[in-house]
């Protein structure tokens, strides 16, 4: 059974779709990365899902069930930085926001200690760095002990610690056992921290699955490139194009980039290669950047 699954969900502003009949399927254990850039969609989602915003049409269901408030109190969620006091402790602020939500102060010092701010539980508020305070919103969505964390651009505006840290925390907390739904315009971060990725933009769904599957598999139809150098570049050039598999010969400092279709191997390079008498001192299959992977899926660098 899925943790969160949506059936054609959609959301309109006046004539603005922001989201158009989406469905995802989040396994249990997952992290789970909704990637876009700005304005795609992603937050309207995970708005909807937490019942904050009203879908248009469609629906979704939480481990199997209809969303209801007794559900939505289990799920741990950062959507939008919380109002902490700046003035009062961390330790204070957790006390008024387990109030808030229901559940018991015993359990700050633990969530404190898995963020890693116990030692400064006593410290004001206004004191911490942005990467402590966004710890200690994640620290907030613990209290309660959630299976499941809902987490709304969670290294959005931190410094490269930061981020670090926040990345990190994610990951102790997935090893945990904890399914984490995240969304995030940056590629890099879905990349290292998410199992699996849907990538939305202007509402609609690009593509779904492993992050694995999604960013790094080219493809039967994607084209190859293979980086060759040989002695005398300007024979192997003359020698590799009549290769049927070489669509595009590029000329680069000190070696050649050969473009090609999916049937354009390593092995078929070298040999060939070989039987027109020239030795390769050097020969790399390339893969396609995650920028570039990434812009085949959507066309697209930004919606704006």
């Amino acid at each position: 059974m899925h943790v969160l699954s949506t059936n054609n969900l959609s959301k309109n502003y006046g004539t603005v779709q922001a989201l158009n009949q989406v469905n995802i399927a989040v396994p249990p254990g997952a992290v789970y990365g909704i990637l876009g850039p700005n304005g795609s969609g992603k937050t309207t989602l995970l708005g909807i899902v937490m019942n904050v915003l009203e879908a248009s049409s469609g629906s979704y269901l939480w481990n199997g069930q209809s969303g209801n408030e007794d559900q939505r109190k289990r799920i741990g969620t950062l959507l939008e930085t919380p109002n902490f006091y700046p003035y009062l402790s961390a330790e204070r602020n957790l006390e008024i926001a387990a109030s808030i939500k229901g559940h018991s102060t015993a359990d700050i010092s633990r969530v404190l200690r898995i963020v890693n701010l116990f030692e400064r539980r006593q410290s004001a508020f206004s004191t911490y760095s942005l990467g402590m305070k966004q710890r200690l919103a994640i620290a907030s969505a613990l209290l309660g002990d959630p299976q499941v964390l809902v987490l709304d651009e969670p290294t959005n505006g931190l410094d490269p610690a930061g981020i670090a840290e926040i990345r990190q925390l994610i990951r102790q907390l997935h090893a945990s056992g904890k399914t984490i739904i995240m969304a995030s315009h940056i590629l890099d971060e879905v990349e290292k921290v998410c199992t699996h990725v849907t990538i939305i933009q202007k509402g609609n769904v690009k593509a779904s699955g492993t992050v694995n599957d999604v960013l790094h598999n080219d493809g039967p139809a994607q084209e190859r490139v293979i980086e060759i150098v040989a002695e005398d570049l300007q024979l192997l050039r003359d020698a590799i194009t009549g290769l049927q598999q070489v669509k595009e010969v590029i000329s680069r400092p000190a070696m050649l980039q050969l473009i090609g279709a999916a049937d354009m191997t390593p092995q078929l390079v070298n040999r060939y290669c070989f039987e027109k008498g020239i030795t390769l001192s050097y020969l790399a299959l390339k893969k396609k950047s995650l920028e570039t992977r990434f812009l085949e899926i959507t066309g697209s660098s930004s919606d704006q």
